[in-house]
């Protein structure tokens, strides 16, 4: 016969039902989404409230004509806008090391906006205020580097004053679009990607616009590749220390054609094992 004191001794069934854990939170379709068609501005809002809280110290240095921010109260935030035309090159960032909780970069992200003769820069004629949103108008000057690799110099560039400026934990919030360039199809958002995570970047999440309108080409004889209607918003966040990461560049490595199928070399000198190898 069980007594008082039996009563209280916990049995098993006891503790896992005290100590299993409740989910919080409501059922709501009412959250933040990857995919939207819209513009620019409608969407921007949703990125700052996920990841810049109220407060911080933001700087967009690619500011133009303020489209992003048409929808945000800045007030909220110890706000610095800057660009070209205001006289600071994104590229040399007048600010301190470790300065700023999150930046925000959209460069032209054509290669025909840097083109080495003002002659030959995309968005003449009836384009023009496309020019005038994405670029100063003016001719890249001559260097090695042409059509999509001077895009990438920009966006890699750039970068490195981003994390020299950005706090540890800091927000990277980056637009970009693919583009096809000497009838070659270059994959920007992957590119970033990859190159921001070289720098110690870690891309936290993606953002895809799709364009209302339909794009116009002037003077199609043939297509040869599927014409870019959407871009991209990418968010870094620079670690406080260095994140876990995954094997992937590793395994990619495991399967290059430049060793054997077992085997490759890998760019520090160590061989990489094929993930059939058992050993």
């Amino acid at each position: 016969m069980k007594t008082d004191t039996d009563q209280s001794i916990p049995n098993q069934e006891n503790v896992t039902r005290r100590t299993k854990r409740t989910q919080s939170g409501i059922a709501t379709t009412d959250v933040v989404v990857t995919s939207y068609d819209g513009s620019n501005m409608d969407i921007f809002p949703n990125i700052l409230h996920l990841y810049v809280p109220k407060g911080s110290r933001i700087a967009d240095v690619t500011y133009g004509k303020g489209v992003f921010w048409r929808n945000v109260n800045v007030a909220d935030y110890e706000f610095f806008p800057s660009d070209l035309k205001t006289g600071t090159d994104a590229r040399n960032l007048p600010y301190e090391d470790l300065s700023f909780d999150s930046i925000v970069f959209d460069p032209p992200y054509m290669e025909g906006l840097y083109r080495r003769e003002e002659g030959h820069l995309a968005g003449g004629g009836t384009h023009a205020s496309f020019r005038d949103y994405y670029s100063n108008g003016q001719a890249t000057p001559r260097g090695e580097l042409k059509y999509h690799d001077v895009v990438l110099d920009m966006y890699m560039t750039v970068a490195c004053e981003a994390d020299r400026v950005l706090k540890p934990g800091g927000t990277f919030i980056v637009k970009c679009q693919d583009e096809v360039s000497a009838n070659r199809q270059k994959l920007t958002h992957v590119e970033l990607i990859y190159g921001y995570e070289q720098l110690g970047f870690y891309c936290k999440d993606l953002f895809v616009v799709t364009r209302h309108n339909k794009p116009v080409v002037s003077r199609l004889v043939k297509q040869e590749h599927a014409r870019k209607n959407h871009s991209y918003f990418l968010v870094f966040i620079k670690p406080a220390k260095k994140l876990p990461y995954s094997n992937f560049r590793p395994l990619l490595r495991s399967y290059s054609s430049a060793g054997s199928p077992s085997e490759s070399s890998s760019n520090d000198g160590k061989s990489v094992v094929h993930p059939s190898d058992n050993g």
